[in-house]
């Protein structure tokens, strides 16, 4: 990890130090931004950590924690929740094994992620699986989904 981030602090001080940025690149390394990576640029940059973690939870596209091989991203705006998607929320998460505080399975194979609005109101209820678009999904259909991608995984 220290050599990686090594080479991000030497590229940020190299191209003029966008905040932003960096966190992008830590992602792109890691998969997400971890806490131990805040921290040291926060040192080594004599900045408050808390302006990279205001940054990093304000942008929905950076993620504080590992997340799983596969992601399902559920849209939870007023048309999807209108149409039901809690329930289809529920539904993966029973199938998932996950309860209310977690958001990735203990073997680390499915992310659920809940975002506020993914613009695709016409399709209600929508999930994206694996940057794939799904809409008017069914708990049923998203369980079936889930299912296919254990059954791939185990073969």
């Amino acid at each position: 990890m220290q050599d990686t981030l090594d080479k991000l602090l030497q590229k940020f001080r190299e191209d003029g130090g966008n905040l932003i940025t960096l966190l992008q690149e830590t992602q792109d390394a890691f998969g997400y931004v971890p806490k131990e990576a805040v921290y040291w640029f926060a040192e080594q940059l004599d900045l408050p950590a808390s302006r990279f973690f205001g940054i990093s939870t304000f942008y929905a596209q950076f993620k504080l924690r590992p997340r799983g091989k596969n992601v399902i991203t559920a849209c939870c705006g007023t048309a999807c929740h209108v149409k039901g998607i809690e329930r289809v929320v529920n539904a993966a998460k029973r199938e998932l094994s996950l309860d209310d505080e977690q958001d990735t399975t203990e073997d680390g194979n499915f992310t659920l992620e809940k975002l506020a609005c993914l613009g695709t109101c016409s399709l209600a209820p929508v999930v994206i699986i694996n940057n794939k678009v799904y809409g008017k999904i069914t708990p049923e259909k998203l369980n079936k989904e889930i299912k296919a991608i254990k059954k791939e995984k185990h073969g």
